[in-house]
């Protein structure tokens, strides 16, 4: 198993993070929770804006997600 890479162990890590940022977010803000494949689907679509945008930028990609996360509930 890859531990690096789109597909690696790191990779899924981070969404699964992203995931429940995304879960503690819908709850915080009191809206319905989408299905787990609509989630897990936002949460890939995160996890890869923010590896963009730290190659861009350099930036920490765990910032990066809590950030998206905060935007794309607002």
């Amino acid at each position: 198993m890859a531990i690096f890479g789109k597909n690696g162990f790191i990779r899924k890590q981070e969404i699964a993070f992203a995931g429940k940022l995304l879960l503690r977010q819908y709850e915080k803000s009191g809206i319905a929770l989408p299905g787990e494949a609509a989630i897990s689907a936002h949460a890939k679509k995160i996890v890869e804006d923010a590896h963009r945008i730290a190659k861009k930028s350099g930036s920490n990609v765990l910032e990066i997600l809590k950030n998206k996360v905060r935007e794309m509930m607002k």
